[in-house]
């Protein structure tokens, strides 16, 4: 059955890639074919994710789809099959939500066809990644999923913007893969063979397995996003397709997590506390760095890239707190991080996911990018309004929903910090959490300010006012996972025990007592240290909302009562309008400056003089740009490096045949010494 399953999901994508190639002259394939191509694939995928890892069973299979001599490896276990369902969930979410989104494109200047094709190579290519068991079928997955979403982003590339964000997204992505490759060298050298199971054999000292881990930091991380190696992510998700922002932040990251896992836990082996605390550090700086610049964006989907180096920061803060109790021989310990990581990894999918894809809702219908010209939006597009909320709630770590048990586990694991005998661990880790309470506080604010700016209050352009709902299938597959965000916030012991599936196929350990006590409470640890019941906090704001209503319903005035209804008090300045509103600038002042130094700020005031009065302005515009500081401390150096370095290579261009003999000659001498 598994195996039937596994070629259905992997056919489907490239199906409707096949497909998507009659789009220019159909466009109806799109929307009747290739969208539900996908999305039954993601159906197929949900399921085999799913049974394989809640039986925790493994399977090989093996393709001659290589060269003669090296054929393609795959395996499913139960943690390929934990990222094949979180995969596939977000697939059958841009499934419903495609066919309505691409209509404003089947007119457009870019072919329809490039989109399609390109969409399901581009999910073909992160299911090859994690079904992968060596390293050569690997790296071609990863090139694939590489490139075919390199065309993606730069997909309207009339746009000067795209094509800038295409090549340094391509740029750090082979530089990642690089490093990837030399991680795996690495590991095939003293394995003796470049399958996975070799891979295991290899006996590293200290010093071999340390670069290999470095070297996968470097690769993985540059996908996922970590600081200071993050400056593609929030150029090249804004200008994707919205559908693919999603696919990209939702689960593009995600299979970059799930590489660096497989090459930490399992490839290398026998992790070291060093490494945790290493990857503590980047976690912390990549959440709060991200938090901090997502508060400075007007840019909705801008916004929601830098939220993803933030949480993606949260998984390494998960995944470094495992390293360190594993390291230091506290095995419970260092899988409560792991699932927390792997919890936050899921939740993460699902909620970023759902934001992108209520942008794209929202951009598609208003025309704006900028949140300060829209406004007002909850009264004309209700259902994008609610799944948006339930999006910003999760994401914002609150109660009853998915994303407060994940970064709630990640708080356990550091509260347990005394277990260590180390005083500089005791230490350091209740500083990452601290830093991790100060990211959850911000994420919090900008979500009150994204929700506050661009679906309350009054329209704030004409844009805004004639916006309206999305369609019926953008709509579904919002509420889709939203629903989802609910679920996995409501019951998340059961959500652990299939997790611990996964952890059990990458270290043999299990969280078997965060669901000893039934589906009802969670208990990291043990019950007498800390628990949790999300399905009574759910009820408890459900009777606090009937409540409300019961109370709201005695106390209304009665439908006889003579109701005298006025102009709203104006102090004497007029009606209300929507520049008496907050602007998402002035919302985010108070934390810009108590933050000034990590950002570099370009303001801009704009005075239109008044006829006949020049000195009296008609209107005053304020421009505010927050400049990534990493781009000043390192990239600009590298540029400036690189520059000195090509004019000094350049110099050997000198025209005179005779110099070019004299290198050729040189060469060949010094390639002669060195093969003999």
């Amino acid at each position: 059955m598994s195996d039937t399953f596994l070629l259905i999901t992997l056919f489907l994508p490239v199906a409707s890639a096949l497909a998507s190639l009659f789009a220019d002259r159909y466009p109806v394939v799109m929307r009747k074919l290739a969208f539900p191509l996908l999305g039954l694939g993601g159906v197929f995928g949900v399921f085999l994710g799913l049974d394989t890892l809640l039986h925790g069973y493994s399977a090989t299979f093996v393709y001659p789809l290589g060269l003669p001599w090296l054929n393609w490896h795959l395996r499913l276990d139960s943690l390929a099959g934990f990222f094949i369902a979180l995969i596939s969930i977000v697939v059958v979410a841009i499934s419903f939500f495609g066919p309505g989104y691409i209509r404003e494109f089947e007119h457009g200047k870019q072919p329809l066809s490039i989109l399609g094709l390109f969409t399901g190579l581009f999910i073909e290519g992160m299911y090859l990644v994690v079904l992968a068991n060596d390293a050569f079928s690997f790296m071609i997955a990863w090139e694939l999923m590489s490139l075919t979403s390199y065309f993606l982003v730069t997909y309207q590339h009339q746009r000067g913007a795209n094509r800038r964000a295409g090549f340094l997204y391509l740029l750090m992505a082979e530089v990642g893969a690089l490093a990837i490759l030399l991680s795996f060298g690495i590991l095939a050298g003293f394995g003796d063979g470049f399958t996975f199971d070799a891979m295991r054999t290899a006996h590293l000292s200290f010093t071999w397995s340390t670069i290999a881990f470095a070297l996968g930091l470097l690769g993985f991380g540059m996908k996922a996003g970590i600081v200071p190696i993050h400056v593609w992510l929030p150029e090249a998700h804004p200008v994707a397709p919205s559908h693919i922002s999603a696919l990209m932040s939702g689960v593009m990251l995600k299979v970059a997590i799930y590489g660096f896992m497989r090459l930490s836990y399992d490839l290398i082996g026998n992790v070291q506390w060093t490494w945790g605390v290493a990857l503590l550090a980047v976690g912390c700086i990549s959440a709060l760095f991200g938090v901090l610049y997502a508060l400075m964006q007007h840019d909705l989907k801008r916004l929601l890239a830098y939220h993803s180096v933030e949480n993606i920061g949260i998984i390494f803060i998960g995944l470094g707190l495992s390293m360190i109790f594993y390291g230091t021989g506290h095995e419970l310990l260092g899988t409560l991080g792991l699932v927390a990581a792997l919890y936050h990894t899921l939740n993460h999918a699902i909620f970023k996911s759902l934001l992108f894809l209520g942008a794209g809702a929202v951009l598609q219908r208003s025309h704006e990018h900028d949140m300060e010209y829209m406004g007002g939006l909850l009264s004309r597009m209700p259902w994008t309004g609610l799944f948006f909320l339930i999006g910003c709630i999760s994401i914002s770590a609150l109660p009853p929903f998915n994303g407060f048990v994940s970064e709630w586990l990640t708080f356990q694991t550091a509260l347990q910090a005394p277990s260590l005998q180390s005083g500089v661990l005791r230490a350091v880790i209740p500083l990452a959490a601290a830093s991790l309470a100060l990211t959850g506080a911000l994420a919090a604010a900008c979500f009150v300010k994204v929700y506050g700016i661009s679906f309350l209050g009054l329209p704030r352009t004409r844009n805004a006012r004639r916006t309206s709902e999305a369609s019926r299938g953008m709509v579904f597959g919002q509420g889709l996972l939203a629903v989802l965000c609910l679920i996995f916030g409501v019951f998340p012991s059961m959500t652990i025990n299939a997790i611990n599936n996964a952890t059990l196929a990458l270290t043999h350990h299990s969280l078997d007592t965060a669901t000893a006590h039934g589906w009802l409470w969670l208990t990291p640890v043990s019950a007498q240290t800390a628990s949790y019941s999300a399905p009574l906090v759910l009820l408890g704001v459900l009777l606090a909302l009937i409540a409300w209503a019961i109370v709201y319903y005695i106390l209304r005035p009665s439908g006889h009562a003579d109701t005298v209804r006025g102009p709203t008090w104006d102090c004497g300045f007029g009606g209300l309008n929507p520049r008496m509103q907050y602007t998402a600038t002035a919302f985010a002042m108070p934390i810009r400056r108590i933050f000034s130094p990590v950002w570099r700020l370009h303001e801009k005031i704009e005075r239109e003089p008044r006829n006949g009065l020049p000195d009296e302005p008609s209107e005053i515009r304020y421009q505010l740009h927050a400049e990534d500081i990493t781009w000043k401390w390192i990239y600009l150096r590298i540029e400036r490096l690189l520059n000195i370095i090509a004019r000094g290579v350049g110099r050997i261009q000198t025209g005179h045949l005779r110099h070019y003999l004299t290198y050729t000659f040189v060469t060949l001498i010094l390639l002669l010494w060195l093969i003999t």
